[in-house]
């Protein structure tokens, strides 16, 4: 019996779209409508996205948002939003506005309001914000870059393959932004986490993770601690950012999939 919500998978800062293909297969197989649309300006490969930068550059989180808001719109119900990383941080914002049936946020960037900020962190985004000019820029990351983000968990010669087959230069300003939320009332990094109407959420971390550590996750489970809402969080000790696309990714989806069962989703 096919499943009741479409499934929206978002990706996150540095991966193209199509990184999410054996989810959107898995997810199908499951029953689900599922599919994986860009950011705004993402274009439909790797490679184009790789050469034409400029077409990525200046998009910020409201950008995002709302472009992923005019998909749900054309959707008959609402639906399933997981995302990664700064996906991760658009599905809160989507189904805090109430726009989406439930969401999960794997290794999600930071909402307005948390706090930690480990030195880990900082360094896997350094390639961004070492230039302030970065913010209206497209920026790449090198293979090095990449595995101390993303693949730190993983061989090096499997993360530099990843590297080699999804990274793509992302838009610096949802970086600054995020960076600037707690000092801005208005950053388009805050999530309405007091909503107890909203549909349930799953926060999953990796617990090797150096781009978005486990006490970032651990202060976002605070930020919803006024809502009566479905709010659960899951801990997957020896994953690191790359935990979307690695060799150990359809346990990070059965996982998924299995909350989802026991939400009546």
């Amino acid at each position: 019996m096919a499943a009741d919500h479409p499934v929206l998978f978002i990706h996150g800062l540095w991966l193209h779209a199509r990184s999410w293909d054996d989810w959107v297969e898995l997810f199908a197989k499951a029953g689900y409508d599922a599919s994986a649309p860009g950011w705004p300006g993402d274009p439909e490969t790797v490679e184009e996205a790789r050469s034409r930068p400029e077409e990525i550059a200046d998009h910020g989180i409201d950008d995002v948002v709302a472009h992923y808001a005019d998909i749900i719109a054309g959707m008959p119900v609402k639906p399933i939003l997981v995302g990664h990383s700064f996906g991760g941080m658009i599905a809160q914002r989507l189904l805090g506005e109430d726009l989406a049936a439930a969401a999960i946020a794997i290794d999600a960037a930071q909402i307005k309001g948390v706090l930690p900020l480990p030195l880990s962190a900082l360094k896997a985004t350094l390639p961004v914000f070492k230039n302030p000019a970065n913010r209206h820029r497209a920026v790449s990351l090198t293979a090095e870059q990449f595995r101390f983000a993303f693949g730190n968990a993983i061989p090096e010669e499997e993360s530099d393959a990843l590297f080699e087959r999804w990274a793509i230069p992302a838009p610096g300003k949802p970086l600054f932004e995020a960076a600037a939320a707690n000092f801005n009332p208005h950053s388009p990094a805050k999530v309405n986490t007091e909503n107890s109407g909203r549909g349930p959420l799953l926060l999953v971390m990796g617990g090797k993770d150096h781009t978005v550590p486990e006490a970032v996750t651990r202060s976002t489970l605070k930020q919803y601690r006024h809502s009566e809402a479905v709010t659960d969080i899951l801990e997957l000790e020896d994953r690191a950012h790359s935990l979307t696309i690695d060799h150990g990714w359809r346990d990070v989806a059965d996982a998924c999939l299995s909350w989802l069962g026991k939400q009546g989703l």
